[in-house]
């Protein structure tokens, strides 16, 4: 898909890889939907967007509650009277083994990792649909496909994200909708120190230091590249080393 002109609402944007995603989609000549649940961090990166001359809106949202999500995508395409591409990024870790993952946490996470991404899915479908098409890519990670102890929560709720992508894009490619799945490594982020559960586990998921040379771990302005890559070239999946 041509990136310019495009209307582009991103999904926890308010920090890491959405914030990078944000500025990159911008430096394509995008216009810009922020969502996430800071409002002050949202409406200064919109204000420092058009500064540079890129249309942007600020949108406060909790991903976890679905009539804000609705809400959500409704301003964006009256807004900007349409909306192009959905950057489904928001999301949260859960840290704990099976044995003793609290299930309050996995409940949060499953509201923000599948049930906002769905919800999201579902409100833009009909705008994508009257207008003719659109993109829809859901943010992954790589650990969906790992066996990491005391992660596994994490990644089931990205597991299940995969399938529904996987799913609804064989449902809406004759709406002329794609539905791409990103993949994330490691990346230098707050993520892990953010995540719920176990202090332990959590310090156990940060960045490694410079010494630690057998660890992948990628900026979020790569991961924004690639997730600029995809909307571009619409495949399927898209990975890091792609």
């Amino acid at each position: 898909m041509e990136i310019r002109e495009r209307v582009v609402l991103i999904t926890g944007a308010s920090a890491g890889i959405g914030l990078a995603t944000a500025k990159r989609f911008a430096a394509e000549g995008a216009q810009i939907a922020l969502a996430a649940r800071s409002k002050a961090a949202l409406e200064q990166l919109a204000d420092a967007l058009r500064a540079q001359g890129t249309p942007a809106l600020a949108i406060p949202t909790d991903m976890r509650e679905p009539e804000q999500v609705h809400a959500a995508i409704a301003a964006a395409a009256k807004h900007f009277g349409r909306l192009d591409i959905l950057i489904n990024n928001a999301g949260q870790a859960a840290a704990g083994t099976v044995a003793d993952l609290s299930l309050d946490d996995f409940r949060q996470i499953v509201d923000l990792n599948v049930f906002g991404p769905l919800v999201a899915m579902q409100a833009a479908v009909p705008v994508m649909r009257q207008q003719g098409g659109g993109l829809i890519i859901n943010v992954s990670s790589m650990v969906s496909r790992m066996r990491i102890p005391g992660l596994g929560a994490y990644a089931a709720t990205k597991a299940a994200l995969n399938m529904l992508s996987d799913t609804a894009r064989g449902e809406l490619a004759n709406d002329s909708i794609r539905v791409i799945t990103v993949y994330p490594r490691m990346t230098a982020t707050d993520f892990g120190r953010n995540s719920l559960g176990n202090r332990t586990m959590r310090s156990q998921q940060r960045a490694p230091s410079g010494g630690d040379r057998n660890i992948q771990v990628d900026s979020p302005e790569l991961v924004a590249e690639r997730i600029l890559d995809a909307a571009i070239q619409e495949p399927d999946e898209q990975f890091m080393d792609a």
